[in-house]
């Protein structure tokens, strides 16, 4: 009898119900994972641009000018001029707002010498300025706050209102109350910036009771006080202790109502 040649016939692989409802389970379950990551993409990019939208672009927190605040202007700086240049931000979402550019408009204003621009949430805005206040009245025709200025000339007569950087802040027909006067050489901006420098270091105590102020070179400053007495205060060297000796000076029972007090050399000083 001849071999049996052929193999047993394959039978197909045998998948039961409950196996098929599981695959057709997963299959689902997958196809729901994936379109709740898509909606969750979705919505997230639906989010971040409606926040967007809301922060830079919607009135939700723009700028009102109403509750713009400004402080520090002295005696010097025209508010109006400031809310000229803040003003037109009205509107504009505090988010967007370029506080940078705006103290940079702001450092144009005559006699603003230095800005501070902070958000005050949700609709408002500080601006606190530093300005230039004048500290001496100059004469007009010594033409040197137009040398510091850079101007081309000063007019002749009357007196400019000068701060503590020899910048010109104002001018008036007459010295203001309470304001020194200083005269120095024309021309010499150097020296000026160096009384300058020695009123800016006084005592306001001291600084009160001083009229005039004068200088031949930047280390012969002379203070003629209220009272009509003299002081030689030399160079813009050791404030504190020229002013010291020189208060002592002028309380001493000794010395108290002299005509001239020379405190140039502060440990040796001079009364006559």
């Amino acid at each position: 009898m001849a071999p049996r040649t052929g193999a047993f016939p394959v039978r197909p692989p045998v998948v039961s119900q409950g196996s098929a409802a599981r695959f057709a389970e997963r299959a689902r379950a997958r196809r729901r994972l994936a379109w709740r990551q898509i909606l969750i993409a979705a919505g997230s990019v639906a989010a971040v641009g409606a926040l967007a939208w809301l922060l830079l672009l919607s009135p939700v927190l723009a700028l009102d000018a109403e509750q713009i605040r400004v402080s520090g202007a002295g005696t010097v700086v025209a508010v109006d001029q400031v809310h000229a240049v803040v003003d037109t931000e009205a509107g504009t979402p505090l988010p967007r707002l370029d506080t940078a550019a705006l103290r940079s408009a702001l450092l144009d204003v005559p006699g603003v010498r230095d800005a501070q621009v902070t958000r005050d949430w949700p609709h408002g805005l500080s601006v606190a300025l530093v300005s230039r206040e004048p500290v001496a009245a100059v004469p007009e025709a010594a033409d040197v706050v137009a040398a510091a200025e850079g101007d081309e000339a000063a007019e002749d007569g009357g007196y400019a209102l000068v701060d503590e950087e020899g910048v010109k802040v104002g001018r008036a027909d007459t010295p203001p109350e309470g304001l020194p006067v200083v005269e120095v050489p024309v021309g010499e901006a150097r020296i000026l910036a160096a009384t300058l420098g020695v009123l800016e270091s006084l005592p306001e105590a001291l600084l009160v009771d001083i009229g005039q102020v004068s200088a031949g070179t930047q280390d012969t400053v002379r203070l003629v006080l209220r009272d009509g007495a003299t002081v030689e205060w030399g160079s813009a060297q050791d404030p504190a202790l020229k002013a010291a000796v020189l208060q002592a000076l002028r309380t001493a029972p000794d010395t108290a109502g002299a005509a001239r007090y020379d405190v140039s050399a502060p440990t040796m000083p001079v009364v006559g």
